[in-house]
């Protein structure tokens, strides 16, 4: 699961929320100061990867002729030009892998600027954070799932990437990351 730019506050409070009901956490200056460095981290790893993106569709726009001379698939060799340079935008293509990396990054942040304090292995508590991406991660798909059934039910219909459709799809998906505790 690739996370979208608009999605980082949720992943981010449910980071907050799943350290605030560790037992074995204590936050000094509050969830909501947690939830902001956690969000700026999750950010600033989108923000290598839409760097990464844009580098790779710039040289598939470069070589635009001969890749339809080629017939090679746009898709593919998308995903094979971004593999080869992930290493050098620092981006992990592996979501275990990258999920770990942030959660040692945010554990890093939130301890160096005292804003979390624990006496167990900070293992525990990386442990924490990387939980709570992959049950983000888990979830996401099914509350998409629900949120655009309830859509699709509605009296009035709405069309998909309007504004109108995004605002009710926005406020329908924030019910359901309420009821699920993951805000």
């Amino acid at each position: 699961m690739r996370l979208k730019s608009k999605q980082t506050g949720y992943v981010a409070s449910k980071i907050g929320i799943d350290l605030a009901n560790a037992s074995f956490v204590t936050m000094p200056k509050g969830k909501e100061a947690v939830v902001q460095v956690c969000k700026d981290i999750i950010n600033a790893n989108l923000e290598k990867e839409k760097k990464l993106d844009a580098k790779v569709y710039d040289m598939l726009d470069d070589n635009i002729d001969e890749i339809e001379i080629q017939q090679v698939k746009e898709r593919e060799l998308f995903f094979m030009i971004k593999k080869r340079l992930a290493p050098e935008y620092g981006v992990i293509m592996d979501y275990d892998e990258r999920y770990n990396d942030v959660a040692h990054t945010i554990l890093d942040e939130l301890y160096e600027n005292y804003l979390l304090e624990y006496e167990v292995n900070e293992n525990q508590v990386r442990n924490v954070i990387f939980k709570a991406f992959k049950a983000f991660a888990a979830a996401y798909d099914e509350m998409d799932d629900k949120v655009y059934e309830k859509i699709k039910k509605m009296e009035k219909e709405y069309v998909p990437g309007s504004v109108e459709y995004e605002l009710v799809y926005e406020r329908l998906y924030q019910e359901e990351l309420v009821r699920r505790g993951m805000m």
